[in-house]
């Protein structure tokens, strides 16, 4: 088992056992321990062993009931000190050191829990202002944009994050139906600031321009404007412009996939692979966009390169979307929320239950089949 793996079930752990107990393991354990004493007899005396209640506490509910649960504790050791025999002078002094050790104790387990506490609210006020900014960013859309039905996963692979430098955007505008998706090189804020001015060029410029060409130069402009040099961003342009027919544009980024609806797959290899955005000035001319057929049952299947990319941890394998991808997304055309499950659950199997980079998923198809010719 990898070191991520083990990581990830520790976690799993602490979330459905144990911080999810509250009060109730700590007293749990002072009875444990004033029973196991009552049981060893008078010639036993395992008092001390009540140390474990508020350091459990201290992971299991607030600094205030950790203090509570440190008094019931010592409460229990005082009344059974006389069980016991260690009700006499001289053994209250021997036992001195043993409570000043348990107030030791408490006194730090009610820190340890207070801090937690206040790392606990700021983890949920950042990860509050991080859905903000994905919301903000991504505009999430909803699952039928113009004539065109959409299925999407986005999964960050940065730990606690809900954004990072991958991303998509589909738009309904005058030309018809448009689609990006892209992969910022790099992690962190400056991949996500990179994508914020991808998208940003892009939703202008969709609305703007009357080819895809255009709308790709513009946010090629924008780029190599705004974003450091040597910087890029793989992006792969859609549209759906009339029934049965759909328009792709290629800067550097997998290849889309066709699944009919018996399950035949078809990669849209771009007969003129580019270079990706914010590296055209290392080459001369533009991209030619090329077409593909779309049937009324068909689906486009789009995504990063953190999806191919994913590797089993057991041999080491990339996971072959365009072998298994078929028979997870077949007749379901008017079903792409499942669809893009099945292809999501499918892809964690592979990788163990983790990702090692950001992921997108985008699922395409025609909400209205093309009309018959005449």
């Amino acid at each position: 088992m990898t070191n991520a793996r083990i990581v990830g079930a520790l976690r799993s752990l602490e979330d459905s056992v144990v911080a999810r107990q509250g009060m109730g393991l700590p007293l749990l354990a002072i009875v444990i321990v004033s029973l196991a004493d009552l049981s060893a007899g008078r010639d036993h005396y395992i008092g001390p062993g009540m140390v474990v209640a508020p350091a459990l506490a201290s992971i299991t509910t607030t600094w205030s009931r950790t203090l509570l649960i440190a008094l019931l504790g010592l409460a229990s050791q005082v009344a059974l000190a006389p069980y016991n025999g260690v009700d006499r002078v001289h053994d209250w002094v021997l036992l001195s050191g043993q409570f000043a050790t348990y107030l030791v104790v408490s006194l730090f387990s009610a820190y340890i829990a207070w801090r937690r506490e206040t790392g606990l609210r700021a983890f949920t006020a950042i990860t509050s202002v991080a859905e903000a900014a994905q919301r903000a960013l991504l505009r999430p859309p909803g699952n039928l944009v113009g004539d065109v039905r959409l299925a999407v996963r986005y999964v960050s692979a940065a730990d606690a994050a809900q954004i990072g430098g991958d991303l998509y955007s589909v738009l309904d505008t005058p030309h018809g139906v448009r689609a990006l998706i892209g992969d910022v090189r790099g992690k962190g804020l400056d991949a996500v600031q990179t994508a914020a001015v991808v998208l940003g060029s892009f939703r202008e410029a969709a609305y703007d321009e009357g080819g895809l060409t255009r709308v790709a130069q513009r946010v090629e402009a924008s780029v190599q404007r705004h974003v450091g040099s040597g910087e890029f961003t793989t992006a792969l342009f859609v549209e759906f412009d009339g029934p049965g027919s759909v328009e792709l544009l290629h800067y550097g980024h997998v290849a889309p996939l066709l699944i009919t609806s018996d399950g035949s797959v078809t990669t849209l290899d771009p007969p003129d692979p580019w270079v990706p955005l914010g590296l055209g000035q290392l080459v001369k001319g533009v991209p030619a966009a090329w077409r593909a057929q779309l049937g009324g049952e068909d689906v486009l299947v789009l995504c990063t390169d953190g999806v191919i990319e994913a590797r089993n941890p057991e041999d080491g394998s990339f996971y072959p979307l365009a072998d298994r991808v078929g028979p997870l997304v077949a007749g379901l055309a008017q079903n792409l929320e499942a669809a893009v499950e099945r292809i999501y659950a499918d892809l964690l199997r592979h990788a163990g239950g983790s990702l090692g980079d950001d992921v997108v998923l985008l699922l395409l198809a025609p909400a209205k089949p093309p009309a018959p010719p005449d």
